[in-house]
């Protein structure tokens, strides 16, 4: 097989993994923000609207479920780095979908009182379980199978997903607002959306098994025979905060101002534009909504492109700044906003400068460790992160607009954001060796550092 022929099929099989991987998370991340995009018109079927609480209960409810982010990317990643990503993605889409099933047919307050509540939390608590595992395997999985110098570029196709995710969502909803009432929608609309993200996660358990492993079949065969250093190390908490915990720390701050930011952009803002325009014409709400939501997730693939480019670092400094300017404007100007054009025009630039965070992150993480412990260190670090910031950005933005607080809201934001803006200046490179593309250097050089740190008067 010539060279050229050899690199072509390499680049095409990279491509089909990414697909294939892509298309799992699009169904994923559907299940995920499905809730979201629906919480308004299913609220009276769980709470009683005359509590002025009620609100905030729905969207305590999406923040409690990131509580089992990080146990899920423990299972999921321990999984994933001792028996394959493959199967540890093939799992967790399984969950989704069982999960999607039951929320679609759970009965009303008015049927099953106080447990329809407590059907609903512990669905979304397992979702919250099985993204948790989703992310971290689906971003190891796709920065691996992506070809060296096309990484940026392939490995954004996991927020293309992940937003298309949310682009699907609004596409079901305005498709009902369009054809139904809100009434309708109210009643029953909200069940049939979440029956498609189970039905589409069963369509993907057949696509996932027939992508390519990119954990090496020797190391899984080490982990089940249960001997050697690969069964002691591979997807070990002690390994992990023994020997990896600056790292895991590293991308725990990558994360934390990114995934709030992120929230606060792409979910907290979409449900202040419904608000906005639910008594004049939630239809055009919907059309600012998932037309800018669907220009996020052409700009994640331009961005991955630029980053192979002009580096990561450049990408993440440019969010960092942009984030840290732009927030206040954001959060205060949108919920005034009667005109749909300038609402649309608002989100937008929120989404380029968002952009320049979501369409890396993800291979900036993975390079970030060695192979035996990535899914693991990637997972647990984001998922502590986007626990603490990200999911809990709707509910404090809620609480804040209650008590007539959303400005210490917005410093709180700002503030999380230039601490990861810190890091981005100055602990990271543009160029450099990293676990993805030189691993036996950057091995090299942990091993360095581990000598010093053990040799003798070492401080």
């Amino acid at each position: 097989m010539s060279l050229a022929t050899e690199l072509t099929t390499s680049l095409g099989r990279s491509v089909s993994n990414t697909l294939k991987g892509s298309a799992g998370n699009l169904v994923e991340w559907y299940d995920v923000y499905v809730y979201s995009t629906f919480a308004a018109y299913f609220e009276s079927q769980f709470f009683d609207t005359r509590d002025k609480n009620s609100t905030i209960y729905v969207w305590a409810i999406f923040a409690v479920t990131f509580v089992m982010r990080p146990i899920g990317s423990w299972f999921f990643g321990r999984f994933a780095d001792r028996y394959g990503r493959r199967a540890a993605l093939t799992f967790s889409v399984s969950l989704m979908a069982a999960c999607s099933f039951v929320v679609a047919i759970i009965p009303t307050r008015v049927v099953f009182g106080a447990g329809a509540v407590a059907v609903l939390l512990l669905a979304r608590l397992v979702q919250g379980f099985a993204t948790g595992g989703e992310y971290g395997t689906s971003a190891t999985y796709m920065s691996e199978a992506a070809v060296p110098g096309r990484r940026g570029f392939l490995s954004s196709f996991q927020y293309v997903t992940l937003v298309g995710g949310q682009v699907v969502a609004q596409l079901v909803l305005l498709i009902m607002l369009l054809t139904m009432s809100p009434d309708a929608i109210s009643a029953w609309g909200w069940r049939v959306a979440f029956g498609i993200g189970g039905v589409a996660a069963l369509v993907v358990l057949w696509i996932r098994r027939t992508m390519d492993e990119t954990l090496h079949t020797e190391t899984i065969a080490a982990v089940r025979s249960g001997e050697g250093e690969a069964a002691r190390t591979h997807g070990s908490l002690v390994e992990l905060f023994g020997r990896w915990w600056r790292e895991a720390l590293l991308v725990f701050l990558i994360t934390a101002g990114g995934t709030l930011a992120f929230y606060v952009y792409s979910v907290n803002a979409p449900a202040q534009i419904q608000k906005a325009f639910a008594g004049s014409s939630p239809v055009a709400a919907g059309w600012i909504n998932l037309g800018s939501l669907a220009i996020l997730m052409v700009l994640q693939p331009i961005g991955g492109w630029l980053s192979d480019i002009v580096g990561r670092k450049s990408l993440l400094v440019f969010f960092g700044v942009g984030g840290a300017l732009y927030t206040w404007f954001l959060v205060t100007q949108l919920p005034k906003q009667t005109s749909a054009g300038a609402a649309f025009g608002i989100l937008v630039v929120g989404f380029v400068i968002l952009t320049g965070y979501t369409s890396i992150n993800a291979v900036v993480k993975a390079q970030s460790f060695p192979m035996h412990i990535r899914a693991l260190g990637l997972g647990i670090a984001y998922a502590v992160a986007n626990s603490l910031f990200g999911g809990t950005a709707p509910l404090l933005y809620q609480a804040a607009a209650a008590r007539n607080s959303v400005s210490a809201f917005i410093v709180y934001a700002t503030v999380v954001i230039l601490v990861s803006l810190v890091v981005y200046v100055f602990f990271l490179r543009n160029t450099g060796a990293n676990w993805l593309d030189d691993p036996d250097e950057m091995q090299r050089r942990a091993d360095a550092r581990r000598r010093k740190v053990r040799a003798p008067g070492a401080v």
